[in-house]
């Protein structure tokens, strides 16, 4: 009888208990809280009350993991929408056309989207899941994981016997401790400081524009001698809007009502502030901190067999890049395919771990390049126009940063750099690999070279201005003109 044990109930959890169920007799979940029995904020996430998308290449692969799942979010009252079609962009080069490309995300309460999977991954009864209870530690030695001890909550700890354990308790995970408890090595971590803070509220929508908005992202912009600051505003389910504010050092958004309002009018364009004033609040301002780039290489050490780590206990990215619950999906795909290739025992445990690192390699690769140039752009802004090579490079080292470029373009490669990143504000097939990038669909490494010299060589399109890139969203034009309308009597 082959037993698979996961520690840790949320998504990378449930997901990798379903894949397991697949391939051992006995699969137990190890939850250190109880489950809600309705879609709200789980106590033991701490993020949970934040906005949380589901990219493209995440929502496939849960689709394949358990089918029907992306069709049941929507039914419940999950959002779609393109990326940039059904997005109002603004980047820190300026407005995205609608430009129709296969890039989407799916946007609703992490409480809806954790019971909806839940209950397909777990229904089945297939998984043994203990509530409430915590894990102590790994059994066994350096060569070989055997079980591991828990304590539910009010009981003498036990031990649970295991020919796999699946750790799964996110940025909190203990791993490191408990392979040197067994006497297994030390575990490499790196980590990118970003400096970015976020607040979030719920926010009930006017009935008329409630599903009707496009996704609304302002990126965080830069402004001479001042913090970078934007916000997003997705739509989810029961007609509410969640609303995140993000700034970077010495900008963090305020978590009182009326910081929270001034510092949403304060931001490059007013239309996400604009949208708050005309929606009922829901609760309190929730701030969040927790946003460095992580990684623990698991993959590099001399792993006990029978032990694995999935999700953000071994890769955490800033929740602001949206990769968390696609990657934990794309994981849990990849345990599959490792799972069906060699089956729980040695010839799995040889390369498991490597496989699972890979698939998170690009997003962590997306995350640290983009939070890398904000840090560098931080600092720059903070030492002035006169900053110096040597000063740009020690806030990027003081972040983590090894890779950051040692000299500054000149003229004519930041004009390169410019024409191609307002470029891909119009051109479809830029856009189409810029978003296809972002959402986990495709590789960073492809290039569409005659794309480029097209741009490079011909006349650059006007850039939108914020009245042009809101017409190009009907129902929102609309709204914005009513309220005009109304305000000028």
């Amino acid at each position: 009888m082959s037993r698979a044990v996961v520690l840790g109930g949320g998504l990378a959890g449930v997901l990798a208990a379903a894949v397991l169920a697949g391939h051992a007799d006995e699969v137990v979940l190890v939850e250190g809280d109880r489950y809600p029995s309705s879609p709200r904020p789980r106590r033991g996430l701490p993020q949970s009350h934040h906005s949380h998308v589901l990219v493209a290449g995440g929502a496939r692969a849960l689709d394949a993991l358990l089918p029907g799942t992306v069709d049941a979010l929507l039914a419940n009252g999950a959002h779609l929408r393109g990326l940039p079609g059904d997005a109002l962009i603004f980047s820190a080069d300026g407005w995205f056309h609608r430009l129709r490309t296969d890039a989407h995300l799916i946007s609703c309460t992490r409480g809806l989207l954790d019971q909806v999977v839940r209950r397909r991954a777990l229904g089945g009864g297939d998984v043994e899941v203990r509530e409430d209870t915590r894990a102590l530690g790994l059994t066994g030695d350096e060569a070989r994981i055997t079980g591991v001890s828990v304590s539910r909550r009010g009981a003498p700890p036990e031990t649970v016997r295991a020919d796999l354990v699946v750790d799964a308790t996110g940025r909190r995970s203990h791993a490191p401790r408990w392979l040197a408890g067994v006497g297994a090595g030390d575990i490499e971590e790196v980590s990118v400081a970003t400096g970015l803070a976020y607040a979030t509220r719920l926010y009930q929508a006017p009935g008329d524009l409630a599903a009707a908005i496009p996704a609304i992202m302002l990126h965080p912009g830069t402004v001479k001698g001042q913090p970078a600051r934007g916000a997003t505003l997705f739509p989810v389910e029961d007609g509410r809007w969640i609303v995140t504010l993000t700034g970077t050092r010495g900008g963090e958004p305020p978590t009182d009502e009326q910081g929270f309002t001034a510092f949403a009018r304060s931001l490059r364009h007013p239309i996400v502030a604009d949208l708050m004033a005309e929606a009922t609040p829901l609760g309190a301002v929730r701030p969040y901190r927790d946003t460095v780039n992580r990684r623990r290489f698991f993959e590099r050490a001399r792993l006990p067999a029978g032990f694995a780590v999935v999700g953000d206990a071994a890769v955490a990215v800033n929740p602001i890049h949206s990769h968390g619950m696609s990657v934990a999906a794309l994981g849990a795909l990849r345990l599959r395919e490792e799972l069906a290739r060699h089956g729980i025992g040695p010839s799995l445990f040889a390369g498991l771990q490597a496989a699972l690192a890979a698939e998170a390699e690009r997003s962590w690769r997306m995350a640290i390049e983009q939070d890398g140039q904000r840090v560098t752009a931080r600092v720059t802004a903070r030492i002035g126009e006169q900053a110096t090579e040597r000063a740009t490079e020690q806030g990027a080292e003081r972040a983590g940063r090894d890779d950051v470029p040692r000299r500054e373009p000149n003229a004519f490669e930041r004009e390169i750099r410019t024409r191609l990143a307002q470029a891909k504000l119009s051109s479809p097939r830029l856009a189409a690999a810029f978003f296809g990038v972002q959402t986990l669909i495709s590789d960073d490494t492809a290039t569409d070279r005659s794309e480029i010299a097209r741009v490079l060589t011909g006349r650059p399109e006007p850039l939108l201005t914020g009245e042009e890139a809101i017409g190009q969203h009907p129902a929102l034009a609309a709204w914005l003109r009513s309220r005009f309308a109304a305000a000028t009597g």
